[in-house]
């Protein structure tokens, strides 16, 4: 994977994310969202907040539509393991939540502490009665990101998109 291909599917997720009205992106760092982190952040129509736990993002979110605006949570896959008892809001609430999850525990994981719940968040979603979507490739982000923006905010949905570690790039421990 080049270096352009790479900039390009991250410069998609912030601009589908801009393009479907989000005011609000929640997150916990992460590499493979910085570009959409840093375009939120430089971005003044854009409320961008700094989660300590990603569970934390779906109750702001809850209070951001309440409030008339959409928002979006972008998180690890490790994430999705402290979200489950939370995820339990959307579910029973109906109100939208359009999550973009970065695969871990995925192709070339070298962090054997990784596999585990990287492994289990496309199915832990799927029991949580979140609608899931995957991207392999750079091809693949725009579409399936524009699609589960619309089934979440037009269906008052749960809504996730797993960009998937071979999207991402193999990671390499840093000695």
């Amino acid at each position: 994977m080049d270096t352009e291909t790479a900039v390009n599917w991250q410069q998609d997720v912030f601009d589908v994310l801009k393009a479907a009205g989000v005011k609000h992106i929640v997150y916990v760092p992460d590499a493979g969202h910085s570009t959409a982190i840093r375009l939120a952040e430089a971005d003044s129509d854009i409320h961008s907040v700094v989660l300590t736990t990603e569970e934390e993002g779906i109750g702001y979110l809850a209070g951001a539509w309440l409030g008339g605006e959409r928002g979006a949570l972008l998180m690890q896959s490790s994430g999705v393991g402290n979200c489950i008892n939370t995820l339990a809001l959307p579910a029973c609430a109906r109100f939208p939540l359009l999550m973009v999850v970065t695969m871990r525990g995925d192709w070339a994981e070298f962090n054997q502490w990784q596999n585990p719940m990287g492994q289990a968040t496309e199915p832990a979603l799927k029991l949580m009665g979140v609608m899931t979507w995957r991207a392999d490739r750079p091809e693949q982000v725009r579409p399936l990101l524009e699609g589960a923006a619309t089934m979440a905010f037009n269906g008052d949905t749960a809504c996730a998109v797993l960009l998937g570690q071979q999207l991402i790039g193999k990671k390499e421990w840093v000695k």
